[in-house]
């Protein structure tokens, strides 16, 4: 059975507001609207057990508003309206007129999604083109623990937010002549990935201009090579009390007169900054094991297997530091 729904989702965010004439604290609501479509592939009902793979789809910036008939006019919401079949629940949600994606919404969204259908959350992957691209590249980096894998179509991203996704296998799409949103910029994430992450391709339509979605999302490669990646486990993080003793330390940038002090205790390690907070460095997520501030920051080393093996001190990113003490 095949059934496309069309549903909305409405999420509600607190906050504080002072108002300083009557010093008095008021409670607003902020509420947002956000509609979507949800393709439901055939066979979905023959069995009460099987999960399925999801594809967030994320529009371009033309498709915002209230209308959804909008969100059809590319990607896989334009094919499957036109009758192509999919072996993914693909979810296309509308964002909101004069408004942008937003990470925080949008993972929120695939929360309710999977208290809703059946989704195999190994198996959940991203894309968006040009606005929806930036999309694809801000909510992969906030949310890396959610994703199998990405495909940004003529977006840009943060370079420096590149650590963040180093497990997520990534094929951006972009045309050479592309005078709305610069190849170069694809270009930039994909050798920022690259130093952390060897999964990542970059395919660029040579006579392609803004439009390099209609020969990507028609590729049934793109599907295919979506399948092959589930997501990442790492192993258990290395409780090595040891190796975390000689990782101790006082640390100084070079080129900069700040200090970082790292301590250990039993099998927690730590960052304190001398006239700062002490953050912890070894999580929960394996996906937090980089530590930043405006100055610098702590990447652990880590083997084949996922497990911690050194400490790389960076300063702006790429510079080492030296532990003195």
């Amino acid at each position: 059975m095949m059934n496309i729904k069309i549903s909305s989702v409405f999420l509600i965010l607190s906050f504080l507001t002072i108002n300083l004439a009557i010093s008095q604290q008021i409670e607003q609501k902020m509420v947002i609207e956000l509609k979507y479509l949800v393709y439901i592939p055939g066979g979905y009902d023959v069995s009460k057990e099987t999960k399925w793979p999801l594809i967030l789809f994320l529009h371009g910036a033309g498709e915002r508003g209230d209308n959804l008939e909008m969100v059809k006019r590319h990607g896989p919401p334009k094919l499957v309206n036109e009758g192509k079949k999919f072996e993914f629940i693909i979810v296309s949600p509308q964002c909101p007129a004069r408004q942008w994606w937003s990470a925080e919404v949008l993972n929120r969204l695939l929360d309710k999604l999977i208290g809703e259908y059946r989704i195999d959350e190994e198996r959940i992957y991203l894309t968006g083109l040009s606005m929806g691209g930036y999309g694809t590249w801000d909510l992969a980096s906030t949310y890396p623990d959610r994703f199998s894998a990405i495909a940004p179509v003529c977006g840009g991203g943060h370079p420096e937010l590149a650590w963040n996704m180093r497990h997520i296998p990534a094929w951006i799409f972009h045309g050479e002549k592309d005078e709305v949103v610069p190849v170069g910029l694809s270009r930039v994430m994909l050798n920022a990935l690259k130093k952390y992450n060897p999964d990542v391709k970059l395919t660029v339509y040579p006579e392609a201009f803004h439009d390099s979605w209609t020969e990507t999302y028609n590729n049934p490669e793109l599907y295919e090579w979506f399948l092959q990646h589930k997501k990442y486990k790492p192993d258990t993080v290395s409780t090595n009390e040891k190796l975390y003793e000689s990782l101790a330390g006082e640390y100084h940038f070079i080129y900069s007169d700040r200090k970082i002090i790292i301590t250990s205790s039993g099998t927690n390690l730590y960052a304190e900054e001398i006239e700062g907070l002490k953050i912890p460095l070894i999580p929960e997520s394996a996906y937090a094991y980089h530590f930043r501030n405006s100055n610098g920051g702590i990447t652990f080393q880590m083997n084949d297997k996922g497990r911690v093996t050194g400490l790389i001190y960076h300063h702006d990113g790429e510079l080492p530091a030296q532990k003195v003490k």
